[in-house]
């Protein structure tokens, strides 16, 4: 069978705030019948009897303690300590919580500060590895209720990473491994992370596949005697390879996942932090069943399989509802398929939160909030565009304003804003709709893509009548957007009247907090260094590798702008029609940092690495 599986241990490592537990109640220990007797592995509800409430408060005494401990240790002040105690008693939440809610502690500081307080060693997730033997000993839907991960056998006793240790915690896992078991203190996130890198979704795969197999020779064999098949129910094994393969993209924070046939197999790879990483590689076989299985969730059509599709679906992973994009084409080797996944849940960032330096901040700021005009993201597919987008909405919507929206698709929901979704059957594209929405007296018009010329005339035709638009386009940088409009056929004096500005923008990777080490560049990297501008002489810095970033040296992305604002003189060059040379000159001389200056400017911080930036701005 050609099947193998790539382990894939980069996983979303979610913030959230370390919890405080409570001191262990010896009377409660001892004397309890829970203690002796013989325990289930589980209750209904995937969790242990007679073990701790994850959320029970801790005590004022006990808070009081740790407060004095933090102090003593100068990881905080009496007057922070003072303000988290009187948010803890006003939320109901742990202090642990609040202090890292308000910023005064990081999740690591604070993990040390509760294993020095409660008497228990640290263990380090990120560098630690895991023994994959321990996984089975302690079952996902526990290690999920109470942030629980085996981490490897000492001997004959199993050590395990908790975010809350507790006397009773340590009992009821005694008991479900049947083995003694002791406690170690990881941070919130590390744990969350773990569980998801290690219970992967995708672990069962391979038996799937086996069962594929085996129901294809059954169909094959009952196709030869004319006997009629039974119906493909919601347990069949290509609607489960899809579900946990959609699963995993989620928990490993995949913007993309595609599934592509080549020579005998077929790949999944998912796109993580901007780079395509290969997961799976299943038998050719499945190919079709996958893409089908894909096609008949996004409400296409799985009988044509020549032309290209495009869909959309919705499902539930992990309880989250999660919006799925669908594009399907036909290759030489059969259907390729690649899903857009978009994650509802994660909040709409403000615009001080995403990384543009505070001049260019303000900058922006101040162009977004002009009562008429138009602005433009420029960037290539996968750079942030629609998160600069949303960030721009919610910087300018307020209830005095009517601000409408044409997406295509609605990623996003705002209750102050009418947002309309594009669909092709119903006549809805970018241009009618945009057409609608000046019918409705808008004041900001969020045009979601600017795709053809039809689209790019209404809109200019929006901007240049009294309506602020901002919209996205595809373009590699700020002064091509502008060259783009000119290449469409709008007049340049169209263009040149209506544009306030254009923003240029990529996202690089960061490099990974965990494993970052310092290192000599290539000369190669450091001619490329030079010639944008960079001065550093105290060194560079990179990603070693380790568990947290999956052994690629990087972790999350941040994004680097460049912000063209139309002066009268970019102006005159737009009228006569001025080379991106001659347009990118005069900008610069005007006070535009390209967006390689920013970015060697991120390697001056330590942010990210020469080799990023080549990978993703070489010629910028």
């Amino acid at each position: 069978m050609a099947f193998a599986r790539k382990k894939n241990k980069d996983s979303d490592a979610v913030v959230a705030p370390e919890a405080v537990m409570t001191t262990p109640e010896p009377a409660l220990v001892s004397g309890s019948s829970a203690a002796t007797s013989t325990m289930p592995m589980s209750s209904s509800n995937g969790s242990l009897p007679g073990a701790p409430s994850p959320k029970a408060p801790a005590s004022g005494a006990s808070n009081k303690r740790l407060g004095e401990q933090l102090i003593g240790s100068r990881l905080i002040t009496a007057e922070q300590l003072e303000a988290a105690l009187a948010a803890q008693s006003a939320s109901g939440e742990r202090l642990g919580e609040t202090l890292v809610r308000q910023g005064v502690l990081t999740e690591q500081a604070l993990a040390h500060a509760l294993a020095a307080f409660f008497g228990f060693d640290v263990a380090n997730l990120r560098r630690d590895n895991v023994d994959p033997a321990t996984l089975t000993l302690v079952p996902e839907n526990v290690a999920r209720e109470y942030m629980a991960v085996p981490i490897r056998m000492n001997g004959a006793q199993l050590e395990v990473a908790v975010a809350e240790p507790s006397e009773d915690l340590r009992l009821a896992l005694s008991q479900l491994v049947g083995r003694p078991v002791s406690l170690r203190i990881a941070p919130l996130s590390d744990i969350r992370w773990a569980i998801d890198s290690h219970y992967q979704a995708i672990g069962t795969v391979g038996k799937l596949v086996q069962a594929f197999e085996s129901v294809e020779g059954s169909r094959r064999r009952a196709a030869d005697t004319a006997v009629e098949e039974a119906p493909v129910g919601d347990d069949a094994p290509v609607v489960q390879v899809v579900d946990r393969i959609l699963t995993q993209a989620m928990r490993d924070r995949a913007s993309d996942v595609h599934i592509e046939p080549s020579e005998g197999v077929v790949r999944v790879r998912y796109r993580i932090d901007g780079a395509l990483k290969e997961i799976l590689t299943l038998p050719a076989a499945i190919g079709p069943g996958l893409v089908s299985r894909i096609k008949i969730m996004a409400n296409m059509n799985i009988v044509e399989r020549r032309r290209p599709q495009d869909g959309q679906l919705t499902i539930m992973i992990d309880g989250t509802e999660v919006d799925v994009r669908v594009a399907t084409a036909a290759t030489i080797m059969g259907e390729s398929c690649v899903m857009r996944i978009l994650d509802k849940t994660r909040s709409v960032l403000r615009l001080n939160d995403l990384g543009m330096p505070k001049d260019t901040h303000l900058a922006y700021s101040k162009m977004v909030r002009s009562p008429f005009g138009m602005v433009i993201c420029a960037g290539p597919t996968g750079s942030g565009k629609t998160t600069t987008l949303y960030a721009t909405l919610s910087e300018v919507s307020n209830p005095t304003l009517n601000v409408m929206t044409i997406e295509d698709p609605v990623e996003y929901v705002f209750p102050s804003i009418n947002q309309i979704q594009t669909n092709d059957q119903a006549g809805i594209t970018f241009a009618t709709g945009l057409k609608s929405i000046l019918r409705q007296d808008p004041d900001v018009i969020l045009v979601g893509e600017i795709r053809d010329v039809e689209t790019t005339r209404v809109a200019v035709q929006s901007a240049l009548t009294g309506h602020f638009v901002v919209s996205s386009l595809h373009a590699t940088d700020s002064v091509s957007a502008l060259h783009r409009f000119l290449d469409m056929g709008i007049e340049s004096f169209m263009i040149a009247s209506s544009v306030l500005g254009v923003v240029g923008q990529r996202l690089l990777r960061r490099i990974c907090p965990s494993c970052k080490a310092s290192y000599t560049p290539t000369p190669e990297e450091l001619d490329f260094y030079h010639d944008g501008g960079g001065t550093l002489s105290t060194g560079f810095f990179q990603g070693t590798g380790c568990n947290f970033c999956s052994h690629t040296g990087y972790k999350d992305r941040i994004g680097v702008y460049e912000l063209l604002i139309m002066t009268p003189e970019l102006r005159r060059l737009v009228v006569g029609w001025a080379t991106q040379e001659e347009l990118r000159s005069m900008a610069v001389r005007q006070g535009m940092r390209t967006m390689r200056q920013e970015a060697i400017g991120l390697v001056d911080q330590g942010i990210t690495t020469i080799e990023e930036v080549i990978r993703s701005m070489y010629t910028l």
